[in-house]
């Protein structure tokens, strides 16, 4: 447990009907007695854990802050693992501020960025992995990223890392057994064994570093690009997706001369929604930097719904579109949009490898089908996005694909019959990177990074 006791609001800045001041460490108790007066008069005094209180903070002058509730946890069995008080107060900017200043005065210092999560890592109460996904929970932008943080949480990354450490540990001890102690007539290291162990970790560290994707899918959404010719109606599937009049439609062809990026839930899904300008031969300066643009984001979009007008038949600007997406890697949905009016276009006008599906962006008929297309498309390509295990930060990818390397030595070594000693040393390795995405041999350096980009109060 470190030495001093932090304090830091815990609630989300503004007005709120509750507002937290949280303090953890040794002293936290006694300063919640110089601060908190119970209503029942009288001082604090002894308090049994996991009780609350009622009463009033109270300023130097022994003159009356704010109502507030107090709530005493004992260590180490509390979120930091020290002893921790909460004063639940009015959720007022002003009134919260004087509270924490009135802390501070009794003995607190301020709290970083990230300090009470990194306290509950440092005490042991989580790893790394563990705590990032508290970080993950508070940012979560759906559902299915809420549920996979909440696995995070609990284990469920770290499991599966702790897993390939331990088979790695195995290893490790079997040879350097045979290493240090040939005269108490071990049993030799199977080659075939060995091997097993050596492909079983290595497999399973490139099973993790298959779900890195959906892990950054789950964090950033996917890169969603609305395209097709001037007036076929991206500005008007943009807004029913949104369900608000976010861009300008018109009957005047070129109005989208920039890109307008939203985030969208699709079925659980993040997505990054770009509307963009219409593909065409621009006419001038400003319409020519907004196809330049768009462009641009077709080229490293990972979604493309490409959209035609289904009431006339395709134009050279729309063929062009359907030669362009012939090269690209992302997925494509093609939408025949204005089916309210008569239909020209059906499927066979695309020779595309891509659902075809018929919308009416302005009745909003065909949506559901659409999102549901979008979910459909982005599960074949990303797998189960509530999967708690799964590497969703490019420290971790970083150290999984490090990792992987120093097992294809290993395995290299085994399969020219270099020496088990040679394998060691890649075994050690891959098993002490692995032990960094845990924190258990993380820098502090990168402690202090990782920690730091939490919000205040956490």
């Amino acid at each position: 447990m470190t030495e001093d006791t932090i304090s830091q609001t815990a609630t989300a800045p503004g007005a709120g009907g509750i507002g937290i001041i949280r303090m953890s460490g040794a002293q936290a108790l006694p300063i919640a007695r110089r601060v908190f007066r119970p209503a029942a008069g009288g001082a604090l005094g002894d308090m049994a854990p996991y009780t609350a209180r009622y009463g009033h903070i109270t300023a130097a002058d022994g003159s009356v802050i704010d109502e507030c509730i107090l709530l005493y946890m004992r260590a180490p069995h509390s979120y930091t693992g020290e002893d921790t008080v909460e004063l639940q107060c009015h959720g007022g900017r002003v009134v919260l501020r004087a509270v924490l200043l009135r802390t501070w005065e009794a003995g607190a210092r301020p709290a970083e960025a990230g300090e009470f999560t990194k306290r509950a890592f440092l005490n042991g109460r989580l790893d790394l992995a563990r705590a990032e996904g508290v970080m993950e929970l508070i940012t979560a932008k759906s559902a299915r990223a809420a549920h996979a943080a909440r696995a995070r949480i609990e284990g469920a990354f770290s499991a599966e890392i702790t897993a390939v450490r331990q088979r790695l540990l195995g290893a490790i001890a079997r040879i350097e057994a045979g290493i240090d102690f040939p005269e108490d007539d071990l049993p030799e290291v199977h080659t075939a064994a060995l091997s097993a162990d050596v492909e079983e970790a290595s497999a399973a560290v490139r099973r993790l570093l298959a779900g890195a994707d959906a892990g950054r899918v789950l964090r950033e959404g996917v890169k969603t690009v609305i395209v097709g010719r001037p007036n076929v109606g991206k500005s008007s599937l943009l807004n029913a997706l949104l369900g608000m009049e976010r861009a300008i439609v018109t009957d005047v062809p070129g109005t989208t001369r920039d890109v307008i990026e939203e985030e969208i839930i699709v079925e659980g899904i993040p997505l990054r929604l770009l509307d963009t300008a219409g593909l065409r031969a621009a006419e001038d300066a400003v319409e020519q930097i907004g196809v330049r643009r768009t462009e641009e984001h077709l080229a490293d979009a990972e979604l493309i719904l490409a959209v035609f007008d289904a009431s006339a038949a395709l134009t050279d600007e729309d063929r062009d579109l359907l030669a362009r997406l012939q090269n690209t890697a992302a997925d494509i949905l093609v939408l025949c949009n204005k089916e309210d009016r008569s239909a020209v276009l059906t499927a066979a006008d695309f020779a595309l490898d891509a659902p075809v599906l018929t919308i009416s962006a302005r009745e909003g008929t065909g949506l559901d089908a659409l999102r549901a297309a979008i979910a459909a498309r982005v599960a074949a390509r990303e797998g189960e996005l509530s999967d708690g295990a799964l590497p969703n930060k490019e420290r971790e990818v970083d150290a999984l694909r490090r990792a992987a390397g120093h097992l294809d030595e290993a395995a290299a070594a085994l399969a020219a019959d270099m020496g088990t000693d040679f394998v060691s040393i890649d075994l050690r390795a891959a098993y002490d990177i692995l032990g960094e995405i845990l924190g258990e041999t993380a820098d502090t350096d990168l402690i202090d990074r990782i920690f730091s980009e939490f919000c205040i109060g956490k």
